[in-house]
């Protein structure tokens, strides 16, 4: 029996039929939300197991057409440059951008650890960074996004090894994050704000646009906006590349919705509203995920389980060794810089849900910390994924 062949928008279709079923089955079993495993990975990596059965069988399921995945992938690449904002990094006060300054530099010691196991397994340097920062700082978007280019570079089955990183990581930051948090505050006796003082400053943190619904005009708007910075984009990359620097088409998406976020926080020309531009980026990163997922040739990962659980047992003792000291202190030394470390344990391994579910965690047990909720987000969802693009693309260069 012939394959079932589907065209692009009838791929995007069952994608997003995929996606629902694994809203549904997060849903069912509570283990999977336990742990922040996202539904598109739980949808698609369903679709991924069947096509891996069936191939196990010398058959073959469906075909599909993934015209639309590397749009749906820049779309969101847009929306994390257009959240790129200096005025709300100086928003954040010095926390934020310590904590970023922070957070790029244990990046880049992901992959220089990554790189120096993979040598010990006589694997290519590009296969720890595969297995570092594009996935653990990355997590699964990240990881799908890069791994084409990884697989041009000769890292064969690129996007398996990085969904089984990224979902090792994402368990692992929920289980790490925790426990180190709550070494930090028991050993140094450490306690939250009082419930009137956490009010006050999470008001103050509130911002004015989620008070207000979003109109046609508004969405259509920012639905332009990120479509332009797509665009000019990838004129960016093109010219990058006629002089023989590779940049991947999401990260000129991102340089220039960074650049057009930056315009309109000085000019107010445009007026982009960012939980808009959130919420697109959201609903095209959920697509693509499960897109990519299931075109996945998990077969490719016989023989890789022993470096790849080699370089994630040492990632995780590195950030916990780190978190302990000099992180922590670098912080503050403090019982917010605790519950910090735990939401940067959250998000360096997995993902911004992990850092979040982490310290909220923390604060049920031992008292509020507000500016962790704001800290750890900000850098989390938007900054670090900007950076580790820029340190990512910067090892394609070295070693691809």
């Amino acid at each position: 029996m012939p394959p079932l062949q589907l065209d692009a928008v009838q791929t995007l279709a069952f994608a997003g039929v995929v996606l629902f079923i694994g809203y549904g089955v997060c849903r069912v079993v509570p283990v999977l939300g336990r742990y922040n495993l996202p539904p598109p990975i739980i949808g698609g990596l369903l679709v991924a197991l069947i096509v891996l059965l069936a191939h196990g069988r010398g058959a073959t399921l469906l075909k599909f057409d993934t015209a639309l995945q590397s749009p749906l992938m820049i779309a969101f690449f847009t929306s994390i440059g257009l959240g790129a904002s200096l005025s709300l990094l100086r928003a954040g006060g010095p926390q934020v951008v310590l904590l970023l300054v922070v957070a790029t530099i244990f990046a880049i010691a992901q992959n220089v650890l990554g790189v120096l196991v993979a040598g010990v397994f006589d694997l290519p340097p590009l296969f720890g960074v595969l297995a570092g920062s594009v996935t653990l700082t990355g997590g699964p978007a990240t990881g799908l996004a890069f791994a084409p280019l990884f697989e041009q570079a000769g890292i064969s089955g690129a996007g398996s090894i990085a969904l089984a990183m990224a979902m090792a990581g994402i368990v692992s930051g929920g289980l790490v994050g925790g426990p180190v948090g709550t070494f930090l505050i028991e050993r140094y006796r450490l306690r939250g704000h009082s419930s009137f003082q956490a009010a006050q400053l999470e008001s103050a943190a509130a911002p004015d646009e989620m008070r207000n619904v979003p109109t046609e005009h508004s969405v259509l708007k920012n639905v332009v906006v990120i479509l332009v910075a797509m665009w000019l984009g990838a004129w960016i990359s093109r010219g990058c590349a006629a002089l023989g620097l590779t940049l991947p088409a999401t990260i000129g998406a991102m340089l220039a919705g960074g650049a057009i976020r930056n315009f309109d926080d000085a000019t107010g020309w445009i007026g982009l509203s960012q939980s808009i531009v959130e919420n697109v980026g959201a609903a095209a990163l959920a697509l693509f995920l499960v897109v990519a997922l299931m075109t996945l040739e998990l077969w490719n990962l016989a023989g890789l389980a022993l470096p790849l659980i080699a370089i994630l047992v040492l990632q995780i003792v590195l950030v916990a060794l780190l978190c302990c000291w000099p992180i922590f202190q670098i912080l503050g030394k403090d019982y917010l810089s605790a519950v910090t470390v735990g939401g940067f344990i959250g998000f360096m391994l997995g993902t911004t849900a992990n850092a979040m579910a982490v310290m909220r965690t923390l604060v049920e047990r031992y008292g509020p910390a507000p500016r962790a909720f704001l800290v750890a987000p900000m850098v989390g969802a938007f900054f670090i994924d900007f950076a580790n693009a820029l340190i990512i693309t910067a090892c394609l260069n070295i070693w691809g």
